[in-house]
């Protein structure tokens, strides 16, 4: 089982260092890696992805892509000069893509909620994308449109977002980085499934955002994911 982060390095900016996490870093060399991996892979998987699309559609009723409404990162410097009347949803919100891995309307009951072992939604292609993560390869896309890097933290829905500032210590933070497609927690841990997988989750991600962040550490990320996507670790 993977091991957390210190508690020396979860929240070094928030006890020692205030400046470190007050505002979101010039990102530089590493955008430019992150958009040039994006890139190539783009035009590597092109192929996969439409053998992907087919079979999602041939599969099951609905559309091919999945767009969801997720919290990007928050540019502001100065939180007090946010309107009041305006509300704070914790970053600039984006659409995610995805391939659809999940029967066309399967939340309109639930609701925004994590989804569970065996969860009777998923489709069976579906379940299958889920295992190898391939219903994330779409995200690139985002990455190109400057929503998101390949590396960062995950990004979350509007409903679970406002929901866990006020449970999680400083879950708002993570905000201060670009969203990734993998980062720091997702190449050490399994999906979310409870409050103690997303306050796990917080430590590695303000570890990276408070001392992690380069081009070399974005590229030790990325080569790392390789193996948890073609062992199926942590995922759902």
């Amino acid at each position: 089982m993977p091991t957390r982060p210190p508690r020396d390095l979860a929240f070094p900016a928030t006890e020692s260092d205030p400046e470190r996490l007050s505002a979101p870093p010039h990102e530089g060399p590493r955008r430019v890696l992150n958009v040039v991996v994006a890139l190539v892979a783009l035009i590597l998987v092109a192929p996969f992805m439409v053998l992907i699309a087919i079979l999602v559609k041939i599969t099951s009723a609905g559309p091919v892509f999945y767009t969801q409404t997720r919290i990007g990162v928050d540019r502001r410097t100065d939180q007090s000069s946010h309107h009041r009347r305006v509300e704070d949803l914790g970053g600039r919100p984006f659409l995610i893509y995805k391939f659809r891995t999940m029967r066309d309307g399967a939340e309109h009951r639930t609701g925004a909620v994590w989804a569970e072992e065996n969860d009777p939604r998923i489709t069976l292609i579906g379940r299958f994308l889920r295992k190898f993560r391939f219903d994330e390869l779409p995200q690139l896309i985002n990455v190109l449109r400057g929503e998101m890097n390949v590396v960062g933290p995950r990004p979350e829905r509007p409903a679970i977002f406002k929901d866990l500032r006020h449970k999680v210590q400083d879950y708002p933070l993570r905000q201060r980085a670009r969203p990734g497609i993998t980062g720091l927690a997702q190449i050490n841990q399994q999906y979310d499934s409870c409050l103690a997988d997303v306050e796990r989750k917080i430590e590695y991600d303000l570890s990276y955002i408070a001392h992690r962040q380069s081009t070399l550490e974005d590229l030790k990320i990325m080569l790392k994911t390789v193996p948890v996507v073609l062992f199926r670790r942590g995922s759902r």
